[in-house]
């Protein structure tokens, strides 16, 4: 999908032209994985700095997503990370945590947006906004949040991994492969996995004896 566009700094361009200095890209990565967190970025590219190589992290290797994150920290206006756990995404569904960790990332910014664009999404955050269809593939200051927020969650995944050998999250950072899968049927979830996505919410249930069932459908019930 992200092969089809080019990414730009179009539209960046575009709006310091209109008078905008501080034009924040924001991303999220996680959205759809079964554990853990979503990571949000909000970044301010400069135009006298500008970050060779900008693509959607989807594209991208481990290794050229590491690279650019370090290029991006270096030579940006402001960058920063905002995140959503497990426990809020299962409260306030999906959708509203990334809202929730982007404007996280926005108002950890060192420089203040004057204007905002997002990967298909509105924010409810004081400043003129534009949401981009495929934005990450599209525009270079919301690939920019995107590798950030990726980076930070695959980072954090790692970490997880050593507190949780046997689901492999360092593999496959938490999404619903087959292997996450077996591991789920074999060990039942964990406190970090998301209960309201239905493989984890499957994996819950069997993993339970009937007796623990019947007490945790009594106190919902209460």
């Amino acid at each position: 999908m992200a092969g089809r566009f080019r990414c730009t700094g179009t539209l960046e361009r575009t709006l310091r032209a209109e008078g905008y200095r501080c034009v924040a890209g924001a991303d999220e990565a996680g959205r759809g994985a079964l554990f853990g967190p979503l990571f949000a970025a909000a970044v301010i590219l400069s135009p006298d700095r500008p970050v060779r190589g900008l693509r959607d992290s989807k594209v991208l290797t481990a290794a050229q997503r590491e690279e650019l994150a370090g290029d991006i920290e270096r030579r940006a206006v402001a960058f920063a990370v905002g995140a959503s756990d497990a426990n809020e995404i299962d409260r306030v569904n999906v959708l509203q945590a990334s809202r929730l960790a982007i404007r996280r990332a926005l108002g950890k910014l060192a420089v203040p947006c004057d204007f905002l664009v997002a990967d298909a999404l509105t924010i409810d955050w004081p400043v003129p906004q534009q949401s981009v269809i495929h934005g990450d593939a599209k525009v270079q200051a919301i690939a920019a949040a995107s590798i950030l927020a990726k980076v930070a969650r695959d980072r954090c995944l790692d970490a997880w991994d050593r507190e949780f050998p046997q689901y492999g999250l360092a593999r496959h950072k938490g999404y619903a492969t087959a292997d996450h899968l077996e591991a789920l049927a074999a060990h039942g979830p964990t406190a970090l996995h998301r209960l309201t996505y239905e493989p984890v919410r499957a994996a819950y249930r069997f993993s339970r004896s009937e007796p623990e069932q019947l007490a945790l459908a009594l106190t919902a019930a209460l």
